[in-house]
C-alpha cells in the first residue's frame, strides 16, 4: 500500500446577468434562487457547479466544460449543470474528494439564507458531509462588475486524498 496525499486544486466560473425579468430564478449550488434577472448562458449558468467541475477538470487533466458539456448541452439538449458535474466526476477514479471550499462574488441576490441548502445540495452531489462544504458570499465592495451587480462569479477549491 503506499502513501496517501492531500491535493487541492481550483476551478472558477463566472456569467453575465440578463436585463430584469420580473420573477425569475437562478440556479446556483443545485439550488433554485429567486431573482429579478436571469443568468446568460446556454446552460442554466450554475456557476457553483460549473467552478466545481473545473476544479475537478484541475485534478483529473480531462475538461468538461467547452467540450463535453457542449456537447450534452448543444448537441443533447441538457441544460442542467449538475449533468455535466456529474461527467466531470465519472473521471474522478484515482482521487477522493474530501473538502470543498467556494467562495461566491456578487452584489445581488443575497445568498446567506440559501448557503445551507447549498452546502447540503454540494455535499449530496459529491458524496461529502455538508460539514465538509464552505461557502461564503461576497459583494467584492463593488470593486468588479459583480460586485455591482453586472453578474456572478465563483471560485472553488476541492481538496482531494490520492494514493501514490
Amino acid at each position: 500500500m503506499g502513501n496517501i496525499v492531500s491535493i487541492s486544486t481550483i476551478g472558477q466560473d463566472s456569467h453575465r446577468f440578463g436585463s430584469p425579468s420580473g420573477d425569475t430564478l437562478i440556479r446556483l449550488g443545485g439550488i433554485d434562487i429567486p431573482f429579478d434577472k436571469p443568468i446568460e448562458a446556454n446552460s442554466d449558468g450554475d456557476v457553483v457547479f460549473h467552478a466545481i467541475t473545473n476544479a475537478i477538470s484541475g485534478f483529473t487533466g480531462v475538461n468538461i466544460l467547452g467540450g463535453e458539456a457542449d456537447k450534452i448541452c448543444l448537441e443533447k439538449g441538457i441544460k442542467d449543470s449538475s449533468v455535466y458535474l456529474e461527467k466531470a466526476l465519472e473521471y474522478l477514479t484515482d482521487g477522493k474528494i474530501i473538502h470543498c471550499s467556494i467562495t461566491i462574488e456578487c452584489l445581488r441576490p443575497k445568498l446567506m439564507p440559501h448557503i445551507p441548502a447549498m452546502k447540503e445540495s454540494v455535499g449530496n452531489i459529491l458524496g461529502i458531509p455538508s460539514s465538509s462544504v464552505g461557502i461564503t458570499a461576497t459583494t467584492g465592495e463593488g470593486l468588479t462588475g459583480f460586485g455591482r451587480g453586472e453578474g456572478i462569479q465563483v471560485f472553488c477549491i476541492l481538496t482531494f486524498t490520492k494514493e501514490i
